[in-house]
């Protein structure tokens, strides 16, 4: 199976990459919703804008995989794509790691959702105490679940980093092979 997969990639790497990204990013993002809707973990902020990468990858892929096909434009746009998909996720990697290092408590993160700013609030003006223990502020700072030692946003670190490296790497290879073709 592995060596079909291998000659599925050599044959065009585009399309195969664009499959395997969108089914990656159609795991993560099922995953993400059932634990949130159906097991009742709510996202944070953080959580919420770690997403946006994985919702991305999902439409581009698609076109990725729809322009690999084309011989309107030589697969530039689809190319281009993936290269675009490839900065996400390595994007995204980034603000994965920078969540897991604010749960591990390794530095500071956003005011807006960790325990620092909000231990702080008071009961002032308008009742601002009132209304805070009547709203439910999902924090940052706290996973909300492990395992084997990771939260969400370990585990988010790792998938990005996965699929940044196939991004990157299927667009290297393309963009060599269309750079080696090219009459000089």
């Amino acid at each position: 199976m592995l060596a079909n997969l291998q000659a599925k990639f050599d044959e065009n790497p585009l399309a195969t990459s664009a499959v395997l990204l969108f089914l990656l990013s159609g795991a993560v993002t099922l995953s993400a919703l059932g634990f949130e809707h159906i097991g009742g973990y709510k996202p944070c902020p953080l959580c919420l804008i770690e997403r946006n990468a994985w919702y991305f990858a999902l439409i581009a892929s698609v076109l990725v995989f729809a322009g690999s096909k084309s011989k309107f434009d030589g697969g530039y746009l689809a190319l281009l794509l993936m290269g675009a998909i490839a900065l996400g996720f390595l994007y995204n990697s980034y603000l994965a790691g920078f969540h897991a290092g604010v749960e591990w408590k390794w530095w500071a993160g956003p005011t807006a959702c960790t325990g620092d700013q909000l231990d702080k609030l008071g009961g002032g003006a308008g009742g601002l105490l009132d209304a805070l223990t009547k709203t439910k502020v999902i924090r940052c700072d706290i996973a909300e679940f492990r395992l084997f030692g990771l939260s969400f946003s370990g585990y988010n670190f790792l998938l990005s980093l996965l699929a940044a490296a196939l991004a990157l790497g299927t667009w290297l290879k393309v963009a060599l092979r269309m750079k080696n073709s090219c009459p000089r």
